[in-house]
């Protein structure tokens, strides 16, 4: 299950807390034009005993060539038959990608149906990030990269948190027998 996310200076607000009659101020960037861009994964065993997040990340837009980056990334980090399942974003659907995909019979591609974003388990990966990135206002893109990737490593290795994603979406899974 493959998808892209992008972050931002504003960091996403969620609800917090303050001592009563002290208002949260929360401090936040009206920066808009720097952002982090990722492109992620999550690979599931044919037998369901391992779970790993795949993750890439830009600094500009992602097109169809980071996509086809990625996609070689999992050829080489995944033997066997990979089956793909994706939305129908546009970069998905791009002429090179296809082309692609055509000379590389090993990738089987699947896609969600249009409007369906809570049946891919890679969303809640995003929902985890935004998660522990909520109401942190970084300063700068190093900031932001820093935040970012450590919201990413916590969710990176606990397989409890990844198979969490799987569970949390619409698709029909057996939970694995550990």
């Amino acid at each position: 299950m493959v998808d892209e996310a992008g972050f931002s200076l504003v960091s996403p607000l969620k609800r917090t807390w303050a001592p009563r009659g002290h208002t949260p101020t929360i401090r936040t960037s009206l920066t808009h034009n720097v952002r982090l861009n990722l492109i992620a994964a999550l690979a599931v065993t044919p037998a369901q005993r391992k779970i790993r997040l795949h993750l890439q990340s830009y600094r500009h837009s992602i097109s169809g060539d980071e996509v086809i980056r990625f996609l070689e990334h999992l050829l080489e980090k995944v033997t066997g038959l990979i089956v793909l399942v994706w939305d129908k974003h546009p970069i998905h659907r791009r002429r090179q990608v296809k082309d692609w995909l055509a000379r590389h019979p090993r990738i089987q591609v699947f896609e969600f149906p249009t409007s369906a974003p809570e049946l891919n388990p890679t969303e809640f990966v995003w929902t985890q990030l935004n998660e522990y990135t909520a109401n942190s206002a970084p300063r700068d893109a190093a900031d932001l990269s820093a935040k970012v990737f450590a919201a990413i490593a916590r969710t990176r290795r606990s397989a409890r948190r990844l198979w969490a994603c799987i569970f949390a979406s619409g698709l029909p899974w057996e939970r694995p027998t550990t």
